[in-house]
């Protein structure tokens, strides 16, 4: 078996083990889900890199998204955050003032063909939108809540096109992208989640939703309805990315079986994230602002922020260009996708450090995407400054030589252990045009770059080799 297709299996073999009820058989109409989501799950492999936006009211505080709401989430709102400090460090009216950003936000400088552009320069192949966050504020013309931004409260209603989330949708979708819809299944806002009755000091709901189930069943019904908005009003949709991981049995039950199945019932071809629970309605885990130590042996994506936060933040520090391509290379030769994040700024724009680096990655793509596209994960992953790719179809191997900080340079010999070419084939540098000699010493080849290459290489940051490798 090659190691492509044995990714695969182990992968598709940890799905199985996720969905099936133990000691039970699997419906005719269940193995049909399995192989589909078996066959979506490669595919959504294959794309490797996607484009996350946190977009929301809270783009005109700068501050990290909805959680300043929670008040023992004190981390969410630090001393010098400037919105806290100009309430007085007054937490209900902090509160008072953050409910009433929809009657402000207006993002006259919105392009969402700009973003599209720069994003599809840049290599991403998928796209994730921030519908709704944790606040309850919704970016879609949902008619189960006033709290949208389609809502005449809100000033951007009365654009031309206000439904943002379907705008963004159909564009990204024309642009070849894949469409993930990010939707919180938390809902600060709604009263049968945080009940006007109580304080509500945790992320969680402020009364005991077992012993008043009358009114929490309000909530299930009121989620159904907006997912399924998404699911049948705004086109094909690839991902359901929901977040809120504390909704979940026994206490915060939504009837997820209910929700899948009518989301497919849309969206046949749909992938579910139902992101940190586990089981059956988790198709590919989320790691967030992390990348696993070493490939695992089921689906994931690390999400991780371009800056500091999700959401826009004033003067926020970028991570260089250099960094994030070699991000992007560590999270591929591990097995997994990238999916990268800028918060635009409350008037609709990507800050100029994040298309500066959109622009960088592009370059860089433009010189290395076969070795990232539709590859899988090839022993010994990593090895010093050097990390391996493989096909998918799995004959052809990919060497990426991450330059040292402050250097863009190729070292004249580059010496590579337990991945062996094939005998009498060739290597080549990926946007050079002449194959390099290489030799074989036991398990270890040593690769010779001219000076030619190193005195004009085709690119910065890193540097992909291509060879051909055998089972």
């Amino acid at each position: 078996m090659k190691r492509g297709s044995l990714c695969f299996f182990v992968c598709f073999m940890f799905f199985v083990v996720n969905s099936v009820v133990p000691g039970g058989e699997m419906s005719d109409n269940e193995k049909a889900l399995e192989k589909r989501l078996a066959k979506r799950l490669e595919w959504f492999q294959d794309m490797k890199f996607g484009f996350f936006v946190h977009w929301g009211i809270y783009s005109q505080w700068g501050c990290i998204e909805s959680w300043p709401l929670i008040e023992e989430d004190k981390w969410a709102r630090p001393d010098d955050l400037p919105c806290w400090v100009e309430r007085g460090k007054d937490m209900e009216r902090f509160k008072r003032d953050y409910r009433a950003l929809n009657t402000t936000f207006n993002p006259r400088k919105f392009d969402p063909k700009a973003w599209a552009q720069a994003a599809k320069y840049a290599g991403m192949k998928y796209f994730c939108f921030t519908t709704k966050h944790h606040d309850g504020f919704c970016m879609y013309d949902t008619k189960q809540t006033d709290y949208r931004i389609t809502h005449p409260d809100c000033p951007y209603s009365r654009t031309l096109k206000p439904d943002v989330a379907k705008v963004l949708f159909d564009t990204f979708r024309d642009e070849g992208f894949a469409i993930s819809a990010y939707f919180s299944k938390s809902d600060w806002h709604h009263p049968a989640y945080w009940s006007p009755d109580a304080p509500a000091k945790t992320r969680n709901p402020n009364y005991d939703t077992l012993k008043d189930p009358e009114k929490w069943r309000q909530f299930p019904a009121f989620v159904y309805a907006q997912i399924e908005e998404l699911m049948s009003g705004y086109g094909k949709v690839d991902i359901l990315w929901l977040d809120g991981g504390q909704v979940r049995p026994p206490q915060q039950d939504i009837q997820m079986d209910r929700i899948a199945e009518m989301a497919r019932s849309h969206q046949k071809d749909l992938i579910i994230v139902d992101r940190t629970v586990g089981g059956k309605h988790e198709n590919y885990r989320t790691p967030e602002q992390e990348v696993p130590d070493k490939p695992q042996p089921f689906v994931w994506e690390s999400c991780i922020t371009m800056g500091d936060q999700w959401s826009y933040k004033p003067n926020d520090k970028y991570k260089s260009s250099r960094q994030l391509i070699h991000l992007l290379v560590d999270v591929v030769a591990k097995g997994g996708n990238l999916i990268l994040n800028i918060g635009p700024t409350s008037d609709g724009e990507l800050p100029p450090g994040g298309l500066e680096r959109l622009k960088d990655i592009g370059d860089w793509m433009k010189v290395n995407s076969e070795a990232i596209y539709k590859t899988r994960a090839l022993p010994p992953y990593k090895q010093g400054r050097v990390c391996f790719t493989r096909s998918r179809s799995g004959d052809t191997g990919y060497a990426i030589y991450l330059c040292e900080e402050g250097k863009d340079t190729l070292p004249e010999k580059l010496t590579l252990s337990g991945v062996i070419p094939k005998a009498g084939s060739k290597i080549k540098l990926l946007g050079a045009k002449q194959p390099l000699a290489w030799r074989a010493d036991g398990s270890n080849i040593t690769v010779d770059v001219p000076t030619a290459v190193r005195e004009d290489p085709p690119c910065r940051h890193a540097f992909s080799f291509r060879m051909e490798v055998g089972d």
